[in-house]
């Protein structure tokens, strides 16, 4: 089990930049990818960008050359700096880590959420 704490969501003008920090209670090293998902009332969750630890990051094409994940092992921390928002870019912030059981099968473990609002 993990726990996940995000951080740093909030309001901002269309335009500015936020940056969404995720904190993990164990070793972050050991998952095979991270990730940011986002969601708003009534729709699904929807993949933002994911950083495998054997590759690089992929994103969602509408947040790709906006947005960009980072993650630091030795903090056991993720980061999602969002810079370009867009009123569109307005839901609810998730972090997530990803362990997999076979090639197949695999467990999510999520944060409780931070919210970002795009508005003028």
């Amino acid at each position: 089990q993990v726990q996940l704490v995000e951080s740093g969501g909030g309001l901002v003008q269309p335009g500015g930049s936020l940056r969404l920090s995720c904190a993990a209670s164990k070793s972050i090293a050991s998952f095979a990818a991270v990730g940011w998902y986002r969601q708003t009332p009534g729709k699904e969750r929807e993949l933002v960008g994911r950083f495998p630890t054997d590759g690089s990051a992929v994103y969602a094409d509408s947040v790709k050359g906006r947005f960009a994940i980072s993650r630091d092992n030795a903090k056991n921390t993720v980061s999602l700096q969002m810079n370009s928002l867009k009123p569109e870019d307005t839901a609810d912030y998730y972090c997530n880590l990803r362990s997999y059981l076979t090639s197949v099968r695999y467990i999510d473990y999520w944060g409780q959420g931070t919210q970002v609002t795009v508005s003028s």
